[in-house]
């Protein structure tokens, strides 16, 4: 049996992680940036170069110096409007049919939005939107009582809009040095009020970190690659049915893997895991959905049958409606007829 071919274009793609800041269009930045009267390279190269990795990035600071100035730009409604609408025309053009969008909204308050009314504004974005797309809230780790101030906002804001636009609550940022448990206090509340969890974990620690998140409730967990340290784990995420998003290029850029060869793609796939493929940070890694799939196709010789299942157990593991399921799972077979028989 041939690999997939990987000079087709890829269709019927679904992208579950995805950051907002991190994956802010070239065009977009450019054009915020000018509205709000924000210095920014004349030329698109060396924007390309202050928004994206570049050859000489050598650790996590000069990644997360690629956020900058997008963080910089949304503290409008119109910037998270228009943001998380031209962000969803673009992957729209790259063949995705579904997209669940996170992003913080306790990061857009600098200069007077609350936080409801920057979680309205990226929702108002997305309803214009060409394709159907959810919206994550990201709580931030942190150990000062602001965080955890903030994030517990976060959460009731996600009980308002749950149901009218918000799919779940994500827990992002420095997972090496604030760990999981320290979160349980939001993860309580969130449970109370029946919103998902979604828990970065396993990228910058351990397997314990995705222990740590599978027993604060995660439906889904956010890369979990590291979970492969411990046999237990990965019981455990079989067992509770867990999904992990992973997110292969983010991996390599923050230096987890060396290389795509590294990657685990193939250990995750013979465990029994469900695991799904995101991009993560598109502008700050200089990827998309299509990059991912066709360096994972290469380097692992997909075949058809497992690209739809993948994407199925993305369209499983969406907080879409089950209607739209229904049509996603329809879309995803006609394009890869033998799936059905995986």
């Amino acid at each position: 049996m041939q690999s997939y071919n990987t000079m087709k274009h890829l269709v019927a793609l679904i992208d579950l992680h995805l950051h907002l800041d991190g994956s802010m269009p070239l065009l977009t930045a450019r054009r915020l940036a000018k509205a709000q009267g924000v210095k920014i390279p004349e030329t698109d190269e060396e924007l390309k170069a202050m928004m994206s990795l570049t050859d000489d990035c050598k650790d996590l600071n000069d990644y997360l110096a690629r956020f900058d100035l997008a963080c910089s730009l949304l503290h409008t409604r119109e910037a998270l409007d228009s943001c998380a609408y031209e962000l969803l025309c673009d992957l729209h053009q790259q063949g995705l049919i579904y997209a669940e969008i996170r992003f913080a909204p306790q990061k857009s308050c600098e200069k007077g939005l609350t936080q409801r009314e920057a979680v309205q504004a990226v929702l108002d974005g997305i309803r214009r939107a060409p394709i159907p797309c959810g919206l994550i809230l990201s709580m931030m780790r942190g150990d000062d009582r602001a965080t955890h101030k903030a994030n517990l906002e976060t959460v009731r804001i996600a009980k308002e809009f749950l149901g009218h636009g918000v799919v779940a609550i994500d827990l992002a940022g420095a997972e090496g040095l604030y760990p999981t448990r320290n979160f349980e206090y939001a993860f309580a509340e969130a449970r109370k009020n029946k919103i998902p969890i979604i828990i970065h974990a396993g990228e910058a620690a351990g397997a314990e970190s995705v222990w740590e998140a599978i027993q604060a409730g995660a439906v889904r967990i956010g890369h979990g690659v590291r979970g492969l340290e411990d046999q237990r784990v990965i019981d455990e995420l079989i067992a509770r049915g867990i999904t992990l998003e992973l997110c292969p290029t983010s991996n390599i850029d923050t230096g987890i893997y060396k290389s795509y060869a590294d990657y685990p793609l193939r250990r995750l796939i013979d465990s029994g895991v469900k695991i799904c493929i995101n991009t993560d940070d598109m502008t700050v890694s200089n990827t998309d959905l299509q990059k991912e799939w066709k360096h994972l196709i290469e380097t692992f010789q997909l075949h058809e049958f497992e690209i739809g299942h993948m994407l199925l157990n993305s369209v499983n593991a969406s907080f879409a409606p089950e209607p739209l399921k229904r049509k996603l799972r329809a879309i995803v077979q006609e394009n890869y007829p033998s799936t059905i028989l995986y």
